[in-house]
């Protein structure tokens, strides 16, 4: 890991601190500091780039260890918020994702891999970055089910002030979940598709039986949700439990898989 990595780590870090900062006194005051903030957390995904670039390239080839993995994908969920952001009210996920992003850069920078280098090709670069905006959209999708969890019991209880006064309304909320939903879903199924034809012998790689075995338990519970809102009208409580568990089979897998792997195995 290079010195410019560490560096631009620092950079990102202390850039999604002050605009986490911002965006809790908007949210908080009405503070008009949207530029401001938004200047700054494009700065920190930018940064965030720089070092996730540093700790995944290596002399040897691309590491893909916990630490690795969890930041490059924490720098797709920060980019495609703060993408989103300029036509969604999304301040709010903001506020929580930013600080996930400054955890996966300290892990990054202080934890080593001890998974072997991979060498990367077009068809299975493809397939590694599929996965990566797979995982963005659907741990956005994870978070905005929690808080149209939340902002749906607040509203049952007779409270509507505070922050919950700042929320859109909650059929705003349920239709962007559902575009974060279809968009992770779409993403999801071309990374299975691209796995399977672009990455030789992927059957015989460590790991990769059980991560497909969760990875399509996901898809399917993704893909059942879908069809139970399209076709039978599923809303509110029954989209954030079908979101909730889709996605944390696709964190078992994910997670289960290399964990094993890299901290058992070895």
């Amino acid at each position: 890991m290079s010195e410019a990595s560490t560096v631009a780590g620092v950079i990102a870090i202390a850039c999604y601190a002050l605009a986490s900062v911002l965006q809790w006194q908007r949210l908080r005051r009405d503070a008009d500091v949207a530029v401001f903030a938004a200047c700054l957390g494009l700065a920190a995904v930018l940064a965030h780039a720089v070092s996730t670039y540093g700790v995944v390239r290596q002399a040897d080839g691309y590491h893909f260890g916990i630490a690795q993995s969890s930041t490059l994908i924490a720098l797709a969920i920060a980019a495609l918020a703060l993408g989103s952001s300029l036509r969604k009210p999304l301040q709010n996920l903001l506020l929580g994702l930013f600080p996930l992003a400054i955890v996966t850069i300290v892990l990054s920078l202080m934890i080593g891999g001890n998974l072997p280098s991979t060498r990367l090709d077009l068809g299975s670069g493809s397939h590694v970055l599929l996965s990566v905006l797979a995982y963005g959209f659907l741990s956005i999708a994870a978070l905005q089910a929690v808080l149209l969890s939340w902002q749906n019991q607040q509203l049952k209880r007779g409270q509507a002030g505070g922050l919950l006064a700042k929320l859109p309304p909650l059929q705003d909320m349920e239709s962007f979940l559902l575009e974060l939903l279809w968009a992770g879903q779409a993403l999801l199924s071309f990374a299975i598709i691209a796995g399977v034809f672009f990455i030789d012998d992927a059957w015989r790689l460590d790991g990769v039986i059980h991560k497909s075995f969760f990875t399509v338990l996901a898809w399917l519970s993704f893909a059942v949700l879908l069809w139970g809102h399209h076709r039978l009208g599923w809303r509110g409580t029954t989209m954030v439990r079908g979101t909730l568990t889709g996605f944390a089979l696709l964190v078992t897998g994910f997670y289960g898989s290399k964990f094993v792997i890299e901290y058992v195995l070895t």
